[in-house]
């Protein structure tokens, strides 16, 4: 509502505000109704980025349930903001636009008026943004249904933990597409074992996950999550739990490749086992159990896809155990301080990254000075930050980094007793080995020149560059462009090289080919952003990759300390890519690493 207004520096500072108090209220590991009940307009001011305005209009809302202001905000202008929220590239000023010509106040009307080519004829715009904003408004309503995985990892995870723990339950796991650490999930199979169904059944439909039941059968319940996903609970006796799991987790193509390998040896394979000509059951209580009978090696979830693992499996499978593993990262190479975008200082994220995640290293990849929108730093800053992190990484060789816990939106409010435990232990802990290394995310310019010259970006440890505008170009410019940001020798790697964003932009187009081609002949990594609306590049272009020697790194692209988190995610993308732990340079320790680079 506000980027609707006339454009001011006082609006746009309300914008910045309200944007990263959003992120991290996202990111709170506790309710924010919860700190508010324990320490009131004081606690929650405590929060970092929460001034005392933002403060009181929070706790307006948990005392109203709304925000006088806002409402004041709405009255001015009755279009509906929810749902133009996610129409990714389409911004406040334009809808704005658009209602003050048309009068559209929803997306169904948007649609109605691009549709009849009415936007073409409003000042500023053209046939081909028009059919770009048709486009827009197609990806949307194509992703609605779809929930993207890290949306619902948690939740899931939660669910499966609590089944797993109870009384009754010899093994539970969430199968289908979320096992198989697919970018976007329709619906959950939790498959259980257990000889107790009925108690099972009443304990899961009567979950605070659960906000209604859709149906109830002896072994099976449909209900929907809170988040709005469907979810559905089987539960199978143990002997079939092997079997059971196979068949869940898919995909469907694997599934049938599968059971027409078992008709060649002469068995029957289903969800209840593997059964001989004699319908005797000869194996299904685990999975690998499965796969042994049918002479193949077990399969990953992740690349059960029927494109070639079958054939793998077949032949000793010694490449399927090489996948990259979930513990395998030692560090990550695109993370954000709050000196332009991100919300914690680097001390913070390397506190966090170290202490909380295990890993050996991070690199402080802030974006530079031509993306104002995030403040961007200049020459001088850079520098500036590259000499605050030498004298860092010198406190941390001496034993001196300041590993006392802030307070930060993961631990919450803490008590006093808490901290001076968690005080406690980080001082116990090792962190002369831990480094931080300067980088930065340079902007790529539209002729594939950068925004920070070579003599400063060669001072810095690391350097990614990215595109993060006019993503409309054609294919053989944009292509050119990521191109001419490769050959540039301070150039060690391409951040999200397609700038896809997972439901709400396709990315620009790329010339895939010639990417990985100038990647192998330039010496450049290429990025799997973890992020889980990013996870770019896509399986496929990793496993292209992979093919092509291409070396690659796994970033978790973090704002915030609990971003780390999304490692995962950039490693279930790397294995969905058959990507082995020689293919991901971040696998290696530090100093391998960086002999590994281009400079």
């Amino acid at each position: 509502m506000l980027e609707m207004e006339e454009e001011n520096p006082n609006i746009m500072f309300k914008v910045r505000s309200y944007k990263t108090a959003s992120d991290v209220i996202r990111n709170l590991s506790s309710g924010i109704d919860e700190i508010y009940e324990d320490n009131g307009l004081k606690g929650l001011m405590q929060i970092p980025s929460i001034g005392k305005a933002i403060a009181s209009k929070i706790e307006e809302y948990l005392m109203t349930g709304k925000i006088k202001y806002l409402e004041e905000l709405k009255s001015k202008i009755s279009i509906n903001v929810d749902e133009f929220y996610d129409l990714e590239g389409i911004g406040p000023k334009t809808i704005k636009i658009i209602y003050d010509n048309l009068g559209v106040k929803d997306l169904s009307n948007l649609e109605k008026a691009a549709s009849e080519g009415k936007l073409r004829n409003i000042r500023g715009f053209s046939e081909k943004k028009e059919e770009m904003i048709l486009n827009k408004i197609r990806l949307l309503k194509k992703g609605r249904g779809r929930y993207l995985l890290g949306e619902v990892y948690p939740l899931v995870k939660q669910i499966e933990t609590r089944l797993l723990n109870f009384e009754g339950v010899k093994n539970a796991v969430a199968a289908g597409s979320f096992r198989r650490m697919k970018e976007t999930i329709g619906d959950i199979d939790f498959v259980v074992a257990s000889n107790e169904s009925k108690k099972i059944m009443d304990y899961f439909i009567s979950m605070p996950e659960i906000s209604e039941i859709l149906g109830r059968g002896t072994s099976k319940s449909f209900v929907r999550l809170n988040n709005g996903i469907d979810a559905d609970l089987l539960v199978i006796p143990e002997d079939s739990f092997g079997s059971a799991l196979q068949y869940f987790t898919g995909s469907k193509e694997h599934g049938v490749a599968m059971r027409k390998v078992a008709l060649g040896k002469g068995f029957h394979l289903n969800e209840w086992g593997i059964f001989d000509e004699n319908q005797k059951k000869v194996a299904g209580s685990t999975e690998e159990g499965v796969y042994h009978m049918l002479d193949l090696e077990w399969i990953p979830p992740e690349i059960r896809e029927n494109n070639g693992e079958i054939e793998l499996a077949k032949n000793g499978g010694k490449r399927l155990s090489r996948l990259i593993q979930y513990n395998d990262l030692k560090g990550d190479l695109q993370v954000h301080s709050n000196s332009t975008d991100g919300t914690m200082s680097i001390e913070d994220m390397a506190l966090a990254a170290k202490e909380t995640f295990g890993l050996e290293y991070i690199a402080i990849t802030d974006h530079t000075k031509s993306l104002k929108l995030t403040n961007g730093l200049d020459d001088s800053q850079l520098l500036d930050q590259a000499n605050k992190i030498s004298e860092l990484n010198d406190r941390i060789k001496q034993g001196r980094f300041d590993t006392k816990p802030r307070l930060s939106t993961r631990s919450g409010l803490e008590s006093q007793k808490a901290r001076d435990e968690k005080e406690k232990k980080t001082k116990m802990s090792d962190n002369k080995h831990f480094k931080i290394l300067s980088a930065a995310e340079v902007n790529i310019m539209n002729d594939g020149s950068l925004d920070i010259p070579n003599n400063v970006l060669d001072k810095l440890d690391i350097v990614g560059a990215a595109i993060h505008s006019s993503f409309s170009l054609p294919i053989e410019v944009q292509t050119d462009r990521l191109l001419k940001a490769m050959e540039n020798p301070s150039i060690d790697i391409i951040f999200h090289p397609t700038g896809r964003r997972i439901n709400k932009r396709e990315g620009y187009p790329v010339n895939i080919e010639k990417l990985l081609e100038n990647a192998k002949k330039t010496s450049t990594l290429l990025e799997i952003d973890a992020h889980y609306d990013r996870l770019d590049l896509k399986d496929e272009y990793v496993k292209m990759a992979v093919q092509k020697d291409v070396k690659l790194v796994i970033d978790s692209d973090a704002h915030h300390p609990i971003h780390f988190a999304f490692l995962t995610f950039g490693i279930g993308q790397a294995r969905r890519g058959w990507a082995k732990k020689s293919d991901i340079l971040n696998t290696l320790p530090l100093e391998e690493l960086l002999s590994s680079i281009k400079r």
